[in-house]
């Protein structure tokens, strides 16, 4: 299986139905989750503002033309994704950025789009937009709309965007893993005077400055991992599997940690949490034992959240099994915690709120029925 597609295509299946493994795990309380936002098209990355509100993105629904065939069926270009303002205070939700490029099923669901949001100071707001796909193919498949996905956005609130980094032309051109040449940016971090993003096809973190230049930070390498038996392979057989980065966050000690879809075959238990030097290099295991994380985040006590897009593996969600996601809490003392899971559904990322509060984009993958909710730990 080559990298194309690893998100649409795990989304689209549950629409259809070395560190920290070792440590201590708490039993998890009942939480409280309270929605905050709701109608949303796919919503995934979120980022509080300068301004104190909730910023999600939306990868949104698609569109009728133009079509192509995608990893696991035909996908149509629209230009239906946005990032939404929640006033928190308010109670009052806005779509303020609206008309960004988005790729979906004829259903509008497992979109692909702005995959996250981030902000550094009053003008330093990055959107990143996916693809999933070849980027040399991005016109020839969509149309003029098409040079508009797996790019990044810098702009602000209230004051305008454009597009300015072409991530899919960094990764047509220098490949960094040397894989087949698929783009897909997706998780996001904000910093003064540049932007660090994953780029889940490309399997690799990326640092782009303010003038659009970008630099590889670190190569996320294939595993060898034990096949599924229904692949009627030999006892023993192993196969590689991608790491599909999803996420990235800037910890306490200044590194920058990374977290892992995995690829095909999606093993429980085998999403790894990376740490990179700030000024790039090898990345080594942080954390371990973790299914298809799709989202970190820090605390102010120094906790790392962990939010997984399923809990129990995105194979038997392919099989029609619970979608169900989990969000677990690291310790600064390494004590795993799984804080909530009942009622997520397909959660999409985390956000940690200054009322210390926690705050998840959930159903991520489904269209016009996504929604944020607020979760007191």
């Amino acid at each position: 299986m080559n990298k194309r597609g690893y998100i649409i295509g795990l989304v689209a299946a549950l629409m259809l139905a070395l560190l920290v493994s070792a440590m201590p795990t708490a039993a998890q309380a009942p939480v409280m989750m309270q929605i905050v936002a709701s109608g949303l098209n796919n919503p995934r990355g979120l980022s509080f503002g300068y301004d104190g509100a909730l910023y999600v993105a939306e990868a949104g629904r698609g569109g009728p033309s133009p079509c192509a065939a995608g990893p696991v069926g035909e996908v149509c270009y629209g230009e239906t994704g946005s990032v939404t303002r929640i006033d928190l205070h308010r109670g009052v939700q806005e779509r303020i950025i609206t008309n960004l490029p988005s790729l979906a099923g004829h259903d509008g669901s497992s979109a692909l789009g702005p995959h996250d949001v981030a902000f550094s100071g009053p003008n330093g707001g990055y959107v990143t937009i996916g693809l999933g796909g070849d980027p040399d193919k991005r016109v020839a498949n969509f149309g003029l709309g098409g040079a508009k996905l797996a790019r990044l956005m810098k702009g602000a609130p209230y004051k305008g965007w454009k597009y300015t980094a072409d991530i899919g032309a960094y990764e047509g051109k220098a490949n960094p893993d040397q894989g087949a040449v698929d783009s897909d940016p997706y998780g996001l971090l904000a910093l003064p005077g540049r932007a660090i993003a994953t780029d889940a096809g490309g399997n690799d973190l990326l640092q782009i400055d303010d003038k659009g230049g970008i630099t590889t930070l670190a190569v996320f390498p294939d595993r060898m991992v034990d096949a599924p038996p229904f692949l009627n392979l030999p006892p023993g057989t192993q196969i590689p599997m991608q790491a599909v980065p999803t996420t990235v966050a800037l910890g306490p000690d200044g590194n920058y940690y990374v977290g892992q879809l995995t690829g095909f075959p999606f093993p429980v238990g085998g999403a790894n949490i990376y740490k990179v030097p700030a000024a790039g290099g090898t990345p080594v295991v942080f954390a371990s034992g973790f299914t298809n994380i799709i989202d970190i985040a820090f605390g102010r006590d120094g906790s790392l959240y962990v939010l997984e897009i399923t809990k129990n593996g995105l194979l038997q969600a392919e099989q029609g099994g619970d979608p169900t996601g989990a969000l677990i809490r690291i310790a600064p003392n390494g004590t795993k915690t799984e804080i909530a899971s009942e009622g997520l559904v397909t959660p999409g990322s985390v956000a940690v709120g200054p009322d210390g509060a926690l705050y998840v984009s959930n159903k991520s993958t489904q269209a016009g029925i996504g929604e944020v909710v607020r979760i007191q730990p």
